[in-house]
């Protein structure tokens, strides 16, 4: 058998320790027999190929001979893309969880040879430091347990066993406006009220969390929701976290006020924050935020474009060995290719000194400095663009070029929602050709595989490829109306049910009912850097209710949320998702617009869309329907019908539906109170 296996599979991550003397095995039944066969504990070890400490401990200990061989001759070593296979990484995680430890990547878990997990850490240095045992003293004490003290694994075993297997948790918990608002005004009082984000260090833009306070200022009115948004994406925006040379938002900043990224981009941040900044734009119409909503989707498709169309998952945070190498500056370098005076002019606005404000080089940023007018922001556009070009020149680092459904469609939701809020049909355009290529590389026969790359599928897909692939239809329906993309997004929804739904608790499974066997069968509420599925799902499902009426979406979200309040109960930080569905619960609106049956009036029908679309809202859910609306009797729009000769507009909240609308004035102010309906 040869030494390292690593070298056929196709993800960029495992064969950048394709080389290793480490005998890595991919994850699957093969490794699984030879533990057994063998009588020895597996290795696991889970990264990803943009994760900074992954790579340290990679060098430091994977690709040392001496350590490489402690752990050959002790272990089946067993080598997981926590991307590629999340249901993997989220199962020994909430394992390393349970024995107490923070968590974080590398995610190093020691398991017994029929896969069950004993003991774990994250990052080991190749010796004791950093107050972490060396990685070859524990690689010799637990070979030792597992050989002399077989009680001890057995008793770990069988206790993670016991406490990864427990339900959700059963609690009783009031589903209403009062749990968001109070749940709303805790999570406020975590915020960084200068500059933003959760305080402290490090800081994530935590996404899902400014959703929440967002919406809680959309339903109360209370404008400090929305000053701590707009603190958090001005200074995200401004930070050294965005990279103001290409554009793109790094992973997180390791200091208190963004100004050093931990270098990596992913795509899921970039998607994220893109609707984000796009619906905070439309309530401000802030420049700084279009700004970067454009350079951020043009940083896309200059930089991440694979597989003939949609989207890499991420670059790297690393080049020539050293972190950070390819988006830093020296003041000279910025002269040398600006020259002297637009150099020191760029140099000033961007805090690019001869010291340097990160181990002695500069992070490009705009924390202390005034906010740009648009002559002098064009004037350093063009400074952008010759340093863009000269980083160019630099070695680049790596690309994980796989395809992942489920952050592909969240980059498509996103980059809809912003074509339809900036009046950006070329961006619309970008989602649609997007949605297109990921159907097509990822769907075998009527479902999805999770992850695509050069050829090679990891199938089936999770519960969060069609949560986010639902997103993404729906999405293109608001920006287009065109019904195939309902159509689909019901056949996603349908496909989602039929193989991964809890009947015992209401909920989605991240694996399907047809995957491979794990130890357990993972499904989580908890959001991670992302919203869980069950909380991107229980946000679609009332939003197909809405739009299709029938009451299935309906039972399926009321029963989900219900089942979801052990979650909310136990940790309201990690449930935001969960409650940003319960508002879309409570809280939507229709806009239902009826047209002449022949289609006559239709610049009534754009009047009519282009008013909603001035003051977005994401509990605001439009329709445009022909002659009557044909929906069950069961949806408060049934049978509505368009006045004689005009475009008629609806406005339904709960069970009723307002007066017919045919002028604008009278929707402008109608919708003016939907938000807090």
């Amino acid at each position: 058998m040869p030494e390292n296996l690593l070298r056929h599979e196709a993800s960029p991550y495992l064969l950048q320790h394709r080389d290793n003397p480490a005998h890595w095995r991919p994850w699957g039944p093969a490794a699984i027999a030879e533990a057994k066969a063998d009588a020895k504990p597996i290795l696991l070890s889970v990264g990803y190929a943009a994760c900074h400490w992954c790579h340290v401990m990679a060098h430091e200990s994977f690709e040392n001979p001496a350590i490489a061989d402690l752990m050959n001759r002790l272990f089946v070593n067993i080598k997981v893309d926590r991307e590629e296979r999340p249901d993997i990484d989220q199962i020994y995680m909430a394992a390393l969880h349970e024995l107490g430890e923070q968590g974080g990547w590398p995610l190093t878990m020691f398991l017994t040879p029929d896969g069950s997990p004993i003991w774990g850490g994250t990052y080991f240095p190749p010796a004791a430091r950093y107050g972490r045992p060396g990685f070859p003293d524990v690689l010799e004490e637990v070979a030792r347990i597992f050989r002399e003290e077989p009680a001890k694994i057995e008793h770990n075993r069988s206790l993670l066993a016991e406490r990864l297997k427990q339900p959700p948790a059963n609690t009783a918990l009031a589903l209403d406006r009062t749990l968001l608002d109070n749940a709303a005004a805790r999570l406020l009082g975590l915020v960084d009220r200068e500059r933003g984000g959760v305080r402290g260090a490090p800081k994530f833009p935590q996404a899902t969390l400014l959703e929440l306070l967002w919406r809680a200022g959309e339903r109360t009115g209370d404008a400090g929701y929305f000053d701590a948004v707009h603190v958090t994406l001005r200074n995200i925006a401004e930070g050294g976290i965005y990279d103001h040379v290409g554009g793109g938002f790094a992973r997180y900043s390791v200091d208190d006020k963004w100004l050093v990224p931990h270098f990596e981009k992913m795509l899921y941040d970039n998607a994220q924050l893109i609707e984000l900044m796009s619906y905070a734009h439309g309530a401000d119409a802030n420049p700084l935020y279009e700004r970067r909503i454009a350079e951020t989707i043009a940083w896309l498709e200059r930089e991440m474009v694979v597989e003939g169309g949609a989207y890499a998952a991420s670059l790297d945070a690393d080049s020539e060995g050293y972190e950070g190498r390819f988006y830093v500056w020296t003041r000279e370098e910025v002269i040398d290719v600006l020259g002297a005076e637009e150099g020191a002019f760029f140099a000033s606005a961007y805090d690019i000194t001869a010291a340097g404000n990160w181990e002695g080089t500069s992070i490009p940023n705009r924390l202390d400095t005034p906010a740009l007018d648009a002559a002098t922001d064009a004037r350093l556009a063009q400074s952008r663009h010759k340093l863009l070009q000269r980083r160019a020149t630099r070695i680049r680092p790596g690309l994980d070029d796989k395809v992942l459904t489920d952050w592909n469609g969240l980059a498509i939701a996103a980059i809809a929602t912003a074509g339809i809020i900036l009046r950006r049909p070329d961006w619309i355009d970008i989602a649609k050709r997007i949605y297109r290529r990921v159907i097509d590389l990822s769907t075998v026969a009527t479902r999805f595989a999770h992850s695509s790359r050069a050829g090679k599928k990891t199938f089936p897909g999770l519960a969060t490829d069609y949560a986010a692939m639902t997103k993404a239809a729906l999405a293109l329906h608001a920006a287009t109306q065109d019904a195939a993309y309902l159509a689909d997004a019901e056949g996603f929804a349908a496909e989602l049910r039929s193989h991964h739904w809890d009947a015992d608790h209401p909920g989605y499974f991240l694996s399907a009912d047809d995957a491979e066997a794990l130890i357990l069968r993972p499904r989580s509420n908890v959001d991670e850097a992302t919203p869980s599925a069950n909380a991107t799902m229980g946000a679609n499902l009332v939003r197909l209710w809405h739009l299709s009426g029938k009451d299935g979406y309906r039972r399926d979200v009321d029963a989900l949320l219900e089942a979801s309040a052990g979650a909310i109960a136990t940790n309201l930080f990690s449930a935001a998702g969960t409650l940003n569905a319960l508002d879309a619960r409570i809280n939507a609106v229709d806009l239902v617009i009826v047209a002449a049956a022949d289609g006559a009036g239709g610049e009534g029908t754009d009047a009519f869309l282009d008013i909603a679309r001035e003051r977005p809202n994401r509990n605001l859910i439009v329709s445009v329907h022909a002659g009557a609306v044909q929906l069950p009797a069961s949806h408060p729009a049934h049978g509505k019908t368009a006045s004689t000769g005009k475009v008629t507009a609806y406005l339904c909240r709960g069970e009723t539906c307002s007066l017919p609308i045919t002028d604008a004035d009278t929707l402008v102010a109608l919708l003016q109170n939907a938000p807090s309906a």
